[in-house]
């Protein structure tokens, strides 16, 4: 796939001393001067594991010579761990999968001394891993190997096998055992919780339908991927899913998608955690996307960051393909011919190292662009060729491979359905009554079952839609009382009340004083009445000084003694929703005149971006929650769950007895 980074794991462990490379000579002198083959053996182990990650080239050299040595000493097991350790840089560094296998198979010549089923199933799985370099079916043929010969207790390599078989099959078009064997990986690894192989394993279906131009499908995959991945917060991947995404448009030509996704994946990228390499064919990808676009500020300003980047590119033969790829083109779009030229063709020697089609088309397809700018028309035209020869190879080999896996699907399906007929068949022709009378027994549990979930269906349903006509219910009860108690205030206050100062008028025209007290009385019952009924002062001060007023009011006409901070929520409900607001502080402040017995308490009103907080505490005697929540005839609570539910809130109510009350509401702006 076009420069696309897969995240294999290497089973290859890394040794690393800082006081490693200074005792090498003496190892070495060791090596060639001792007569004993025991501390000749030592001596090789320590010489590989200074060079392991320092010289490849004398690690497989010391490599051979120790294997070599445990077998001529008959430490076969010794032997094979370091055989093992060897295939890697040998198939990979040294383009040597040949000389791998001849090793692995001096080893396994001598298998029936090794009694680790590790070592066996390692062996054999090494051994795949170099043969897919050669030839797939023995690659495939040595991974079943592998499986004979681990253990039950080898779980995850059991997994890393058929990851590697999957990759197999891929690779051949067999795509639903491939399918098969990246499903089972995935599923070892979820199991031991070892995610971040499983995401090896899914990227392994991904890329199979990636790399056969299933653009929908692998996108669909990754997505779920991606999905998991923020779950387990492995966001270190997730860069590496963008950045392969983005390919993916470019392969389906739809470039504006590919340069969002491309920004995206730079977003998205670790630079602790992730993968550099990764963050190489990112920067190198935007670089020619710009040049593309023939937009050259931008160009030059990630070429810089490619270059500014603190990465040794040589060891790593896909980030040097990118490294190469995206500075080639930009020296290419500033005319910069001679550089950009030899740059592609050290591009064209790493990309036919590693053998992709695809790198080997689009790198021609350069050489072709720049010997045409140099006016090198002969030159252009054989890579042109050559690209053109390339594309016409993979896209029959995609076809191909498509044709391949909805054959494989539709054989497969075919196959199953004559298994299905043909037991079916037998199953009847001996036993018709037994069969009969089974599928009655089933057919009667299912019906059972079927008019069950229907019953709990629509059950559930019921209860849901009655759950939701109570709260509608609930919620119009609510309207239609303010409503009523608003109608009832102003009859008072316009009826009644007019009435009684007209009575107090004539009194004081007669002189009767004491009469005149009473109607003042009576005057100002009403007006409480009418006041309690419906909050007046809503309309003519607004909602922050009413709660302010109702706050006052009860501080000076009780013995209670109430604080307040109170921030200016005017003008952010509507008057419907302020009347609820107002009712819910008066109900409270209510309820701790009533019960609470307190001698304080405080009411807070806080306003916040995108939510208004309300707190209102006394240091009362408490109560019991759940007791008072499930009593029928506490209906203060339920009236203030049902407005805070009105207005789309949350309640809070924290309280012990003896231990003073608390009520939190919050409101959503």
């Amino acid at each position: 796939m076009l420069k696309k980074i897969i995240l294999l794991f290497l089973s290859f462990p890394l040794f690393l001393n800082p006081g490693f490379a200074q005792d090498i000579s003496h190892y070495e002198t060791v090596v060639k001067t001792t007569k004993s083959h025991t501390q000749k053996l030592t001596a090789l182990d320590s010489l590989l594991k200074r060079t392991f990650s320092t010289n490849t080239e004398a690690f497989i050299n010391y490599s051979r010579q120790y294997i070599e040595l445990a077998l001529a000493m008959d430490k076969v097991e010794l032997a094979a761990k370091k055989a093992m350790n060897l295939q890697y840089p040998l198939t990979n560094f040294a383009n040597d999968p040949l000389n791998a296998i001849t090793v692995i198979n001096s080893v396994l010549a001598r298998k029936y001394k090794i009694k680790d089923s590790l070592l066996l199933g390692g062996l054999y799985l090494k051994r795949g891993s170099a043969n897919t370099k050669l030839n797939l079916k023995e690659a495939v043929n040595d991974y079943n190997l592998a499986l004979e010969n681990f253990s039950s207790t080898n779980y995850l390599n059991i997994a890393d096998t058929y990851l590697f078989r999957g990759q197999a099959y891929s690779q051949m078009g067999k795509f639903v055992l491939a399918s098969a064997d990246f499903t089972k990986a995935y599923t070892m690894y979820e199991e031991k919780k070892e995610y971040k192989y499983m995401v090896y394993a899914q990227q392994g279906i991904i890329n199979m339908f990636s790399m056969n131009g299933f653009y929908e499908k692998a996108k669909a995959e990754r997505n779920a991927l991606i999905e998991k991945m923020i779950r387990l917060n492995l966001n270190e991947f997730l860069a590496n899913e963008h950045y392969n995404q983005a390919l993916d448009y470019k392969e389906m030509g739809q470039s504006s998608l590919e340069y969002k996704t491309l920004l995206l994946a730079e977003a998205k990228f670790d630079h602790k955690n992730s993968n550099k390499a990764t963050y190489i064919g990112i920067i190198s990808r935007i670089i020619e996307y710009y040049c593309d676009q023939n937009l050259l500020y931008h160009a030059q300003e990630y070429y810089k960051k490619l270059e500014a980047l603190d990465f040794n590119v040589s060891g790593n033969s896909v980030a040097e393909l990118n490294y190469l790829s995206g500075k080639a083109k930009y020296l290419q779009t500033i005319g910069e011919y001679e550089e950009a030229l030899a740059l592609t063709k050290r591009k064209l020697k790493v990309a036919e190292k590693l053998g992709i089609e695809d790198e080997i088309m689009l790198t021609h397809s350069l050489l072709s662009e720049i010997y045409q700018d140099t006016g090198d028309y002969k030159n252009s035209l054989e890579h042109l060729k050559t690209t053109k020869a390339l594309k016409d190879s993979i896209y029959n080999r995609t076809t191909a491979n498509a044709l391949a896996y909805y054959q494989t699907l539709y054989e497969t399906e075919k196959k199953e359905k004559k298994l299905v007929a043909k037991s079916t068949d037998i199953k009847l022709l001996e036993k018709d009554n037994e069969s009969f009378k089974k599928a009655m027994l089933f057919g009667g549990i299912a019906t059972l079952l079927s008019f069950g979930l229907i019953l709990l269906y629509r059950n559930q349903k019921y209860l849901k839609n009655n759950k939701i006509l109570q709260e509608k219910f609930s919620q119009e009860l609510l309207i239609s009382q303010e409503r009523e108690r608003r109608r009832i205030s102003k009859d008072l206050h316009d009826g009644i009340g007019q009435q009684l100062l007209v009575i107090k008028n004539r009194l004081t025209s007669s002189g009767d004083t004491e009469t005149k007290q009473m109607v003042n009385n009576a005057i100002d019952e009403v007006r409480a009445i009418s006041r309690d009924l419906h909050p007046f002062q809503l309309q003519e001060l607004g909602i922050t000084k009413a709660i302010e007023y109702n706050i006052n009011f009860i501080d000076e006409n009780s013995d209670l003694f109430i604080s307040a901070e109170i921030d200016n929520i005017d003008n952010l409900f509507n008057k419907e929703d302020e009347v609820n607001l107002y009712r819910i502080i008066q109900e409270s402040l209510s309820n701790i005149l009533k019960h609470s017995k307190a001698e304080a308490g405080k009411v807070s009103v806080k306003k916040f971006t995108n939510t208004i907080i309300i707190s209102i505490r006394d240091n009362g005697v408490g109560f019991d929650f759940a007791e008072k929540h499930q009593d029928d005839k506490s209906i203060g609570l339920k009236t203030l769950f049902e407005r805070t539910k009105f207005l789309n809130g949350q309640m809070k109510v924290t309280t012990k007895k003896d231990s003073g009350t608390v009520l939190e509401f919050q409101f959503p702006l």
